[in-house]
């Protein structure tokens, strides 16, 4: 069985494939290694033999996080690193080792399942997004704060705006004026992200033509797909794009 770990800013996001190209037979998210491996543990049975990860964490995390996964599996070990070309893709930026690995995976895995050019919008802790012509250009992208940076930053600067998780959960998704201060900022912050998709709807149009798919990912991809509604829903980019760039060859 194959392991495989997209490790973020706020989560390590992990699913067990039995071979590529295969549904995952098990997933789940961790905000810890400690909370992963018990996760791991806890499914009966579990024998992994290869693992591959991307990892926005420095160096020396990385190296711990697999030095305990290897403690209890014996486990061979791809990591995605940065590349110039991969999968059919040109990387769109000057110096190609700059570019985020979560989002270099995201936009492989995004024309992969296109065959065409593509946009790729990423709604997480930050939202970015990212063009990629027919022949497999990547032009560049955008890069902006998620909702919970946007919400984290005004709770931070703004002495008098100050409300907890309760209040917030209760605002809810309505975009009405909010009739709160927690309504107000948290159907603000919504409505900056549903712009910003709508200015990259906008902007693909004008640089890619109208043959264009556009792929949502991200934990708040469901507040905006109605911005884009021929835009497709695919939770697990990021790895779709892992195993294009660390392919396991089997001898």
């Amino acid at each position: 069985m194959i392991l495989e770990l997209d490790c973020g800013n706020t989560l390590v996001k992990w699913r067990v494939i039995v071979a590529d190209g295969r549904a995952p037979v098990y997933q789940g998210a961790a905000r810890a290694d400690g909370e992963l491996l018990v996760q791991l543990g806890s499914v009966a049975g579990l024998e992994l033999s290869w693992c591959r990860i991307v990892s926005v964490r420095n160096d020396e995390e990385t190296a711990q996080l697999l030095a305990a996964l290897r403690e209890r599996y014996p486990l061979q070990v791809l990591q995605a690193g940065a590349a110039a070309v991969c999968a059919g893709v040109r990387n769109g930026y000057r110096d190609y080792s700059r570019l985020g690995l979560d989002r270099w995976l995201a936009i492989l895995g995004g024309y992969h399942l296109a065959g065409k050019a593509c946009l790729i919008i990423d709604l997480g802790t930050a939202v970015t997004a990212d063009l990629v012509s027919s022949t497999g250009e990547h032009l560049g992208g955008y890069i902006g704060p998620g909702l919970p940076l946007m919400r984290t930053q005004l709770c931070t600067h703004t002495r008098r705006i100050r409300y907890d998780d309760a209040e917030a959960a209760r605002a809810g998704v309505e975009l009405q004026p909010g009739r709160s201060t927690a309504e107000a900022v948290e159907r603000g912050c919504v409505l900056m992200l549903r712009g910003f998709v709508s200015m990259q709807g906008a902007q693909a149009r004008e640089l890619l033509g109208n043959d264009f798919m556009v792929f949502l990912t991200g934990g708040d991809a469901n507040l905006v797909a109605d911005v884009l509604p021929e835009a497709r829903a695919v939770a697990d980019l990021v790895f779709i794009g892992l195993g294009l760039a660390c392919p396991i060859k089997r001898g």
